[in-house]
This record gives C-alpha cells, structure tokens and sequence, in this order.
C-alpha cells in the first residue's frame, strides 16, 4: 500500500515536471525569433490537438512568411486550428480569406464549403435570431455556384434544406405566436407571407386553415366600415384552402369561417341596400 502511493506521488511529480519543461520551452519558443521552428512546432502541437498553442505560434509567424512558399502552409494551419478549437465565427472568415488568396490552392474547395459549415454550425434554434441561418444558406449556395461538379454538393444542398425547415419553422411560430395573442391583423399576414415564401412548406395545411381564420376572426373585430373588406379576405383565404385540401382535418372549422362570413358579407350588402 505505501509503496503504491509512493509510485503514484513519484508519477505525478514527473507529469509535473515534463509540464513545466514543456510551457517553459514554449514560452521561450513564442518570444524566440526562429520562425522555421516556430512553424515547425506549431504543426506539431496541432497534431497533437493542442490548438491553442498552434495559434499562437502560427500567429507570431505570419507576417514573416506573408507573400512567401510558405505563406499556404501557415495560413491552412491557421485557419484549422481556430475551426478544430470551435471558434467557428473566425474560422468563417479564414476559410474565405484563404480560398480569396489561395484559389488554385488544393485546399480552396474544402475550405470554400467549410467557410458555409462554420455558419451552419452558429445557426441557433429557432427561438433566436435567424441571421445565422440566412448567412448559412447563402454561403452554401455560393460554394454549389461555384464548384457545381464538387463531392459535396449533395452534402450542401442537405444541410441547404436542413436550414430552410428551420426558417420554415421559425416562421410559422411568429405567425401562430401573432394568432394566440390574438393580433390577427399581423397572424394573417404572417400565415399568407409564410405561403408565398415557403411554397413546399409542411404546415403548409395548417398555415392557410389559419390564414383563413386570422383573417375571420380580424373582421369580426373591425369597425363596420371595415367590415366588408377583411370578411371578402376571409372567404378569398377560405377558398383557397379548400382548393388546395377539399379532405382537411380542418373542413368543418373552415366550412364554418366561410358561412359564417358569408352571412355578415350579405348583412352588410343589405345594410347598404337600406
């Protein structure tokens, strides 16, 4: 028992020490001014995964080799180690710095696609700003137009159709959100923009039976000048619906919206009349 506790004690001490040897070099390394070790030891501590340590290296040699045979080498390795320590923000910008100065580069496609990954990656759920999304889609969009016979094009268009469900998502919420807090004036218009935007959307079904009766249940709460036109809207999104699924789950409600309208449009024709 003493003599394993005593082992463990004397393997820690030695853990310690390689340590300190080893961030003592390092740092010594860092304010030395031999770049080719520099760049030599930063790729090593990149394969080892030590990202932080590369950057710092890689960083400090930068401008030395700016312009030169190996300005390709420190760059790519730049660019890398801040995308494997998930700093996907800059790492966006490297990757597009790099296909910009090195487009005949091996590494330009990769890096083209990667530059769209990293912004696929920051995309946030849906509850939260989608600028993200929209950069996103974009990026991957550029990169199919620009390299239309790549490998990974079937991989952008995926995570292509993967963010628009998102934005998809992200729009039906704000509708509905408009329609539970009983702002139907803004559901409506939500529900009909959502339609147009998104023609292939999965709630496609559910957004037009709620476009149909946002536009209801504003009518109802319009002044009478107002009337006539927002209960036309009504039976116009009604109509439509029933166009598009004669069979809906929401049949009965939506037969009911255009009844319901139908009998208030011929109240305030006869008002008229009178």
């Amino acid at each position: 028992m003493h003599k394993t506790r005593s082992g463990s004690i004397l393997v820690i001490l030695i853990i310690s020490i390689l340590t300190i040897t080893s961030s003592c070099k390092y740092q010594k390394l860092l304010k030395s001014d031999d770049y080719e070790l520099k760049l030599e030891t930063a790729i090593k501590y990149f394969e080892k995964e030590r990202y932080s340590r590369s950057i710092s290296l890689l960083n400090s040699v930068l401008p030395v080799y700016r312009g030169t045979q190996k300005a390709e080498t420190v760059n790519y390795y730049f660019a890398m180690a801040h995308y494997k320590q998930g700093d996907y923000v800059y790492a966006s910008h490297l990757f597009v710095t790099f296909h910009q100065t090195f487009p005949r580069s091996e590494h330009a496609e990769e890096f083209f696609f990667l530059s769209a990954y990293c912004k696929y990656l920051l995309s946030p759920n849906t509850g939260r700003d989608q600028t993200p999304t929209l950069e996103a889609i974009q990026q991957f969009q550029r990169f199919i137009n620009r390299y239309p016979q790549s490998a990974k094009v079937e991989e952008a268009n995926n995570l292509i159709d993967e963010l628009r469900l998102k934005l998809e998502k992200k729009a039906f919420d704000m509708a509905m959100m408009y329609y539970r807090i009983k702002n139907y004036n803004a559901a409506a218009t939500s529900f009909k923009t959502l339609i147009v935007d998104f023609p292939d959307i999965k709630y496609r079904e559910e957004a037009m039976f709620y476009a149909a009766d946002s536009y209801f249940k504003f009518a109802e709460n319009s002044i009478f000048e107002k009337q006539q036109e927002r209960y036309e809207l009504a039976v116009d999104a009604y109509n439509k619906f029933i166009r598009a699924y004669p069979e809906s789950k929401f049949k009965q409600q939506a037969d009911e919206i255009y009844r319901r309208s139908s009998s208030k449009l011929k109240e305030i024709k006869l008002s008229q009349t009178n």
